[in-house]
């Protein structure tokens, strides 16, 4: 049978509805349906339940569904381990989100390279979704994302919790935010925090929804948003932005999602590597926490002491 049969099988039940299946695949919608009926006959069973709501499994369809996806998880593993380079025993394939990859997935798989001298790695990064997908089709081992998708065949851990902070061009932008500030959309629960902690703030004029790909437009610009300490350690540094002393501080916790079903050696020893890694930024994002609020206080005794010589 054609893998791309199951391929699009598993785009269309996982998405509910053709449509969608055609996006992800990068084909038209007639494609998915020429496909899905030529599985259909193959099998000789109806597998969807098809009205203008979507698609819907059938019985049938649910059975074969967990047939796919084991299909699928072993072409894509025989796929990669064919084409390991030569020298090398094995190929970890590892992904992150956007915006875990710089400070992070970079160190780590520096320490990959270090430490796993006969493994080959490949690299990926995307949205949750993707990576997800990726890993329950065989093509991704181990993921960095902040909002996991525990599906049959996954498992997650907790890393370390990001802390999302206001910057801004200088200490005396106004906690309360203004017209010079940006909202990044860091994910429902940052939404529903934020518009908690500013309930008299209406709107952003401007909204990316990508943090990590932000950051150099709001040094330029010198604006304001909320990012990961570690992320702008560099800029703070450079005191082209700075942390806003009492604006809340939303945690934001950062998951490894594995194959479980994988027997690799290098996937275990990955994941420890990994969990070093993390203690390490948590460290050092809590030392930038903690300096922030030193230099708070001493701003505000010297500000104390000046309004009493004024007195």
């Amino acid at each position: 049978m054609d893998i791309e049969l199951a391929r699009t099988f598993l785009q269309v039940a996982d998405s509910g509805n053709f449509h969608a299946a055609a996006q992800r695949l990068h084909v038209t919608q007639s494609a998915v349906s020429l496909r899905i009926r030529r599985l259909e006959d193959l099998l000789g069973v109806s597998l969807f339940n098809r009205s203008k709501a979507g698609a819907q499994l059938t019985s049938a369809g649910e059975q074969f569904d967990r047939f796919a996806r084991s299909m699928l998880r072993v072409w894509e593993e025989a796929r990669y381990q064919v084409s390991v380079p030569e020298g090398y025993s094995e190929t970890l394939i590892i992904g992150s989100q956007y915006s875990l990859w710089p400070g992070f997935g970079l160190r780590w798989l520096r320490l990959l390279e270090r430490m796993l001298p006969e493994v080959a790695f490949r690299a990926e990064i995307g949205m949750p979704d993707r990576l997800t997908r990726m890993m329950l089709e065989g093509a991704l081992d181990i993921g960095l994302m902040y909002t996991p998708q525990i599906r049959p065949g996954l498992r997650a851990e907790l890393l370390f919790e990001d802390q999302l902070v206001l910057v801004g061009p200088d200490v005396d932008y106004p906690e309360t935010l203004d017209d010079r500030y940006v909202f990044i959309d860091w994910g429902s629960e940052f939404v529903a925090a934020h518009k908690s902690a500013f309930p008299e703030f209406r709107a952003s004029r401007t909204t990316l929804g990508i943090g990590s790909m932000a950051l150099e437009y709001i040094v330029d610009h010198k604006r304001a948003a909320y990012f990961p300490a570690r992320i702008v350690e560099d800029q703070l540094e450079a005191h082209s932005l700075s942390i806003i002393p009492h604006a809340p501080v939303f945690p934001f916790p950062a998951w490894c999602v594995w194959q479980t079903e994988k027997e690799m050696d290098s996937i275990e020893t990955a994941i420890e590597l990994l969990r070093r890694v993390a203690a390490k930024v948590d460290e050092d994002q809590e030392e930038i926490i903690e300096e922030v609020a030193a230099e708070a206080a001493a701003l505000e005794e010297a500000a104390a002491l000046e309004e009493e010589a004024s007195a």
